[in-house]
């Protein structure tokens, strides 16, 4: 232990190690998966922290972390933006800094049971506060939430439909919090192993008590994904492929049939016999056709990434516009100043445009769904607005094509799982290229995936339920009290400085003094 000690005492290579203890935890994310590992990545990082010599030193060491823990969760990302990758990451790990210095301000030294108990509260709710800003989707959007790791968990998906991805991020991060004490601190172990218990205590409760979606029907949804298509013609190809992949529906009683995201590359304004090919497949199939257009709108200026519902008539009116769009991928900020990112690497030439709201759509048999673009099925409010809206269905249009062999495609597919939970809505992910999966209302995955070598058309029957979870009820619970925990640390923190200012230092009593002003002895 000792020799460790001497070996960080080196500014570089602590800084080093503290970037390598925050990138752990992504081996508890799709494609490894390794979910159990979420509840032991952060102890390296927190003892890292906890035995920095100074409060500045360890806010140095969440900083580090968090850019370890940022590149490692978008590693996938370095074909298209390169070394600017690691600039954000440098620019976001700084959220990680005041954790840091929140993990030695309560584990340092010998901390009592009492400041032990408060790190149980306050270093998750550090943590929810880190995932709330950086999901904003200007920094990134929230890839990468740590309780996103739980999606193939049972009692874990149960506790996403009482407080969403939120709950699970805090309730990781208090397991590894009493880890670390466990492994640390002997004097705090009792309030750990409380924390253990209490945490177990409301897995069961939620897994017993949380209302569960009852199943009150069924329908068949199709998903197309023709995969990837080189050449020239691309878009024309591709259409093409996905078209004789349609016409194999016919006669499978299918309701719904979707394609993924950019499946069609031209408005069907301006190509009406794409249109006319469209409404053939769906009165062939028996079943409208949700396509996704990547083009210059005809009737607007810009290009727009749009979900569009094909009928037996064509078009049936009913759109969705994109709203939030991928930094750098779709858009870049402040594009006067950043635009040469797009000499660097596969940086957007030019900006999309956004939509303005959601939209719920009626595709017959009294089906309603709720269609969400790629990057949008990781924001957890957008999915729960559209089953407050009445969506029966919630379906995400994807593609992965520029990150085929990277682990993005199993995790993108993964947190339709989480979304499906919270809302007790069922989730179909159809992907143009990557991988396609669809869920239950419960959360359980439905049959096999589609991995990213797939091209083939499958149908899936998808059990439908209604009623509120109470994650779509209450909202961001979690992260309210979160807030409500740090507000209180901070009344806390200023009530003692105050103190502190009033009682003033006190002056040294001098021993010399202390001789001449006692008291004379009896019998002088």
């Amino acid at each position: 232990m000792r020799t460790i000690d001497r070996w960080l005492t080196s500014p570089w290579r602590r800084s080093c190690a503290a970037a390598l203890a925050g990138a752990l935890p992504v081996f508890a994310f799709p494609a490894p998966s390794l979910w159990w590992f979420a509840y032991l990545a952060l102890v390296p990082w927190i003892l890292l922290a906890r035995a920095a010599p100074t409060g500045r030193r360890a806010a140095y060491d969440g900083w580090c972390g968090g850019f370890g823990f940022m590149v490692a969760v978008h590693h996938w990302l370095l074909p298209s933006l390169h070394v600017f990758i690691f600039l954000i990451a440098g620019l976001l790990g700084v959220l990680w800094a005041p954790w840091g210095w929140l993990v030695r301000r309560f584990l340092s030294g010998v901390p009592t049971p009492g400041r032990g108990a408060a790190a149980l509260l306050v270093l998750p709710s550090a943590w929810l506060m880190v995932e709330l800003v950086r999901s904003w989707q200007g920094l990134g959007g929230p890839w990468g939430m740590l309780g996103s790791s739980q999606w193939q968990v049972g009692p874990a998906l149960r506790l996403a439909s009482v407080g969403g991805v939120w709950l699970l991020s805090f309730l990781v991060v208090v397991v590894n919090v009493a880890a670390a004490v466990l492994v640390s601190v002997r004097g705090a172990r009792v309030p750990a192993v409380a924390s253990l218990v209490a945490t177990a205590a409301a897995a069961s409760a939620a897994w017993a008590w949380a209302p569960r979606p009852e199943v009150d029907g069924r329908v068949r949804v199709a998903v197309v994904q023709p995969g990837i298509v080189d050449g020239r013609d691309g878009a024309g190809r591709r259409f093409d492929r996905e078209e004789r992949l349609t016409r194999r529906l016919a006669g499978q009683g299918v309701d719904l049939v979707v394609w993924g995201e950019s499946s069609v590359g031209f408005d069907l304004d301006d190509r009406p016999d794409l249109a006319r090919r469209l409404a053939a497949l769906s009165r062939r199939t028996g079943a409208d056709v949700l396509v996704n257009v990547d083009a210059r709108r005809s009737d607007r200026p810009g290009i727009y990434k749009s979900s569009v519902l094909v009928g037996p008539n064509g078009p049936t009116g009913d759109r969705y516009d994109k709203m939030r769009l991928v930094p750098f991928g779709e858009y870049i900020p402040a594009r006067s100043l950043l635009g040469w990112a797009t000499s660097v690497g596969r940086a957007a030439g030019e900006d999309r445009r956004h939509g303005t709201g959601q939209v719920v759509m009626d595709v017959g048999h009294g089906l309603r769904v709720g269609p969400l673009v790629c990057f949008e099925t990781a924001f957890p409010d957008m999915s729960r607005h559209l089953a407050e809206d009445g969506a029966d269905v919630l379906l995400g249009q994807s593609s992965t094509s520029s990150f085929q062999s990277s682990w993005a495609p199993a995790q993108h597919a993964s947190l339709a799982a989480l979304r499906a939970a919270e809302t007790g809505r069922p989730m179909v992910h159809a992907t143009l290229t990557g991988v396609s999966a669809v869920y239950g209302p419960d959360g359980r995955r439905l049959g096999p995936w589609l991995g990213t070598g797939a091209d083939a058309a499958r149908v899936y029957d998808v059990p439908l339920a209604h009623g509120t979870t109470p994650y779509a009820r209450h909202g961001d619970w979690p992260v309210h009290g979160a807030v409500l925990v740090l507000a209180a640390l901070g009344a806390a923190e200023g009530v003692r400085t105050l103190r502190l200012r009033r009682a003033g230092p006190r002056r040294p009593v001098s021993p010399a003094r202390t001789v001449r002003e006692s008291p004379a002895r009896p019998g002088r």
